[in-house]
């Protein structure tokens, strides 16, 4: 049953993305006058008013352009599908995960190598999207918006037992001893949704994949495993290991929780920390908005408070495409929405960080309180992009947490990635 609902899903969304294709043929050519319409593809609903906003005060100062925002869901699907039928929108925002670093080193998106634009966006943001990838020797699109993933913690609670942001595991667990000798959970778990491990996983594998592994994994290819230079059986059993020791701390029962358990718990002030991103803010916000909660870092594996980097993914990143027939058009739009203003309203409307350097963040004390990363750089992307999305990562993660059996999900996760090297790699 399960794979009969995932076919009719994905032939759902090819059908919408033919849809759109059709739509888009339809309005892209120019108005026939001196106006020329730019087709804009967007996948967040929640920006689709904060799109219209910028599209009607980019328009009223430049009034030979019109841009048509389409907004889509599935936007992987939907790019894949256009590019196919050669109907590319002339700007596009889309998420930095690995589908969109596997587009952009096929070559099909603009190169702003040079673009001024570039000397404004944090450089650390431009690095992650490197690391998904480009074409070789080029910039591939622009890092606009960005997540936070990190511990959400219950600032009040945390003031209330005296408790000081913790910079080492140490601390980190002496924390929770403390919580609990006062009656406070420490964490909320949720098991019961696969992906709820991965923010953890990402948070403290990003320790782990520091110094270029998943590069080195790549060279291995089919050689991965236990003898190989690095793998996850060699690299990743204290990521796991320091992730079932947080859980231990959470509330009884955490296997059968969901995600949006989790987020009332957490609203409600039954728990002090959650592990779980920056997104999760807004729906805890809409059950309690008078909820006083900030975000720190996981402790590096190095256990060095300097060592700590905030895990972010560029939750938007904004490109072109390689063929646009309306390249100075398309390029004076975006130059529009890397404007400082444009930029910070638009971010503190996400509850996001701004990638440009100098925009003002939201006032939002979650955000105030991992600033300091993106401004020292101190930052890294998650890791899950950087796994091939055929390899099972979280329900493997989830296992482990279940059973406590890290080995075998260690060996599976190798297991896995040796397949998809069969599959993927010239063989001799």
């Amino acid at each position: 049953m399960k794979s009969r609902r995932k076919g009719k899903k994905q032939a759902i969304s090819a059908l919408l993305a033919a849809a759109l294709a059709l739509a888009l043929a339809g309005c892209s050519p120019d108005a026939g006058d001196d106006v020329v319409t730019l087709s804009f593809l967007q996948f967040k609903g929640e920006a689709r008013q904060q799109f219209d906003t910028i599209i009607d005060e980019f328009e009223a100062a430049n009034p030979d352009i019109r841009v048509v925002q389409n907004q889509v869901a599935d936007a992987d699907t939907t790019i894949r599908t256009l590019l196919v039928k050669d109907r590319a929108p002339d700007v596009m925002t889309l998420n930095a995960n690995g589908g969109f670093g596997r587009l952009a080193t096929a070559g099909v998106f603009h190169d702003f190598t040079g673009d001024p634009v570039l000397e404004t966006t944090n450089p650390a943001v431009q690095e992650i999207l490197a690391d998904l990838g480009n074409k070789q020797g080029e910039v591939n699109s622009l890092g606009y918006v960005n997540n936070a993933n990190g511990i959400i913690y219950n600032t009040e609670i945390f003031e209330q037992q005296g408790l000081e942001i913790p910079e080492t595991w140490e601390e980190l667990f002496t924390v929770c001893e403390k919580l609990q000798a006062a009656g406070i959970t420490p964490f909320y778990g949720t098991l019961a949704d696969s992906w709820t491990v991965l923010p953890s996983f990402n948070a403290i594998g990003a320790y782990a994949a520091q110094d270029g592994f998943f590069d080195k994994m790549r060279a291995a290819g089919r050689e991965v495993g236990p003898d190989s230079a690095v793998s996850f059986q060699k690299d990743f059993d204290e990521v796991l290991q320091r992730q079932a020791e947080l859980f231990a701390y959470a509330q009884d029962g955490y296997r059968g929780k969901t995600y949006d358990d989790g987020n009332a718990a957490f609203a409600r002030g039954e728990v002090a920390m959650y592990m779980q991103g920056i997104w999760a803010l807004a729906p805890i916000q809409a059950i309690n908005p008078d909820i006083e909660a900030a975000i720190f870092p996981y402790p590096a594996l190095s256990d060095v408070p300097e060592d700590r980097l905030l895990v972010t993914g560029v939750d938007v990143t904004v490109t072109i495409a390689k063929d646009t027939p309306h390249l100075e058009e398309a390029l004076r739009f975006v130059h529009f929405l890397f404007e400082e203003d444009v930029i910070a309203e638009f971010a503190a409307s996400q509850n996001m960080v701004p990638s440009v350097i100098g925009a003002e963040l939201s006032d939002d004390p979650a955000l105030q309180s991992v600033a300091p990363y993106f401004d020292d750089g101190r930052i890294a992307g998650f890791i899950d992009h950087q796994v091939p999305s055929s390899i099972p990562l979280d329900t493997t993660v989830q296992q482990a947490l279940f059973t406590g059996d890290v080995p075998s999900a260690l060996a599976t996760l190798d297991n896995e990635w040796r397949k998809v090297a069969a599959r993927t790699i010239q063989g001799d």
